[in-house]
């Protein structure tokens, strides 16, 4: 085959080369040979590696909070909000929500010293949102919430309860003026007016906030506190009853229920609740005391003192360096006249007690057990019981010879400068001094054994964050 056009050419070119282009790729090799010894080195890491600890968002940690505080482990919840905060310090939702959580957990705190300081940082938090949002109404209620409970007298004197509550009130009004919606701002408002024991206007406003929103737990335990404050008992476990529906994990609620049970002295539905409330916090792992002193109070109201006594053992494992629950068996020892065994008690609750002296009275195995030492607690509203309490034991078991009735009269001195309008609390003391004043007075021979004073009727402490009926 024959093809036209121009001869093919078989000469050789030469093409010169760019000196820039060589030098890009001499930077390139020296790049890459960099960027790879720094990998195998582990001071470059290579690109798409997911990171050691993934970055949880604010939302992530609420959503946490709020389920953790569904469940009924409000511990869980506040650290979880307290995360929420520290991503997002500027929310004043955040704040808000944290701290309505750390004044329900108050409910669960054993002694005056714990309650005040969860109720002192539910101010901080709720004080924080405020900051953020002033005109909020929302975060207004929740104050509202926060000052009454802070103003428990059981807490704080008189004078400071009344000025709480008069700024509580304050918040509340704001609220609603703010957002006359806002149900939570009505329930709240509502609890204010019975610490300021206004019942009759309490009942109004708390009666339109359950019209309002009945899905709202605040607004039942609301309504069945001021059911309970006005002596309608049964009204108000119906109520309390209601509020467990919508939260059946808070253990706080049966506490109540079980409370009023036993105040009506139905015993077996009180223990009922209070053991729900023990069951609930097994399943969420919480170790705490409070049902199980709820429990013991029960028992010894009942007048079974050795399931009392033992429920308040079982208290102390979880707790075994609070002072209150030592406090709480010395009395229920002193009920059953175990006189002997309420005094180690009482003084770690009083004086404070040695670490051998506290595993004495919790029955623990030395050589096993924690060891602790216990910080005795002042004399209170809260532990009054467990001064007139000692007081009385101490008088009635002293000999010649011993310190009891020196230290009797000491806390009867205490008593004295703090309780001298109080006839109950009087007439235990001026017992003791004159029981003390004659054994002093006679030789061990002439002295037949006293009895110690009467049975005490105050039950021991269960940490509430209301006023509560007396058993």
């Amino acid at each position: 085959m024959y093809l036209q056009g121009k001869d093919p050419s078989f000469r050789h070119t030469t093409k010169k080369s760019n000196p820039y282009r060589v030098l890009v790729f001499l930077v390139l090799i020296v790049f890459f040979m960099t960027l790879l010894t720094g990998i195998v080195k582990g001071d470059v890491e290579p690109l798409f590696l997911p990171t050691p600890t993934p970055t949880r968002s604010t939302d992530s940690y609420v959503v946490e909070g709020r389920t953790h505080f569904e469940a009924g482990n409000l511990e869980a919840a506040i650290a979880a909000f307290r995360r929420a905060t520290t991503l997002n310090p500027d929310d004043p939702q955040l704040f808000a929500e944290l701290a309505r959580i750390q004044t329900y957990s108050s409910a669960m705190m054993t002694t005056d010293a714990e309650r005040l300081l969860r109720l002192g940082e539910a101010l901080d938090s709720i004080d924080r949102a405020k900051e953020l949002a002033p005109t909020s109404s929302e975060v207004l209620a929740i104050r509202a919430f926060v000052l009454e409970w802070n103003s428990s007298t059981l807490l704080v004197d008189e004078e400071t309860s009344v000025d709480l509550l008069n700024r509580a009130e304050a918040e509340a009004l704001m609220a609603l003026q703010i957002d006359n919606t806002n149900t939570l701002a009505l329930a709240y408002y509502a609890e204010v007016l019975v610490g300021q024991k206004k019942w009759n206007q309490a009942y109004q406003y708390i009666q339109q906030a359950v019209e309002r929103d009945p899905t709202l737990m605040d607004v039942h335990r609301i309504m069945a506190f001021t059911y309970e404050t006005l002596g309608e008992y049964n009204l108000s476990i119906q109520s309390y009853k209601k509020a467990i529906e919508i939260m059946p994990n808070y253990t706080y609620l049966y506490i109540a229920v079980g409370r009023i049970y036993r105040h009506l002295q139905l015993y077996d539905q009180a223990l009922e609740h209070f053991a729900r409330a023990a069951n609930l916090n097994r399943q969420l792992g919480i170790k705490d005391p409070t049902p199980y002193l709820a429990i013991a109070n029960t028992y010894a109201q009942d007048g079974e003192f050795f399931a009392a006594a033992l429920n308040v053992q079982q208290a102390l494992t979880f707790t075994p360096a609070n002072p209150s629950v030592y406090g709480q068996l010395g009395v229920i020892y002193h009920k059953s006249r175990n006189y002997e065994g309420a005094i180690p008690a009482l003084q770690c609750a009083i004086e404070g007690c040695s670490a051998e002296v506290s595993c004495e009275v919790r029955k623990c195995n030395p050589d096993q057990d924690p060891m602790f030492s216990i910080e005795g607690l002042p004399l209170s509203a809260s532990t009054v019981v467990y001064y007139f309490t000692y007081g009385s034991v101490l008088s009635g078991l002293h000999r010649p010879g011993d310190d009891k009735c020196d230290k009797a009269m000491d806390v009867f001195s205490q008593l004295r400068a703090r309780y001298a309008e109080d006839s109950t609390v009087m007439s235990i003391v001026r017992a003791g001094e004159e029981i003390c004043s004659y054994s002093r007075g006679t030789t061990q021979e002439e002295m037949a054994t006293p009895e110690p004073l009467m049975e005490i009727g105050v039950t021991a402490t269960e940490p509430p964050a209301e006023e509560q009926p007396e058993d």
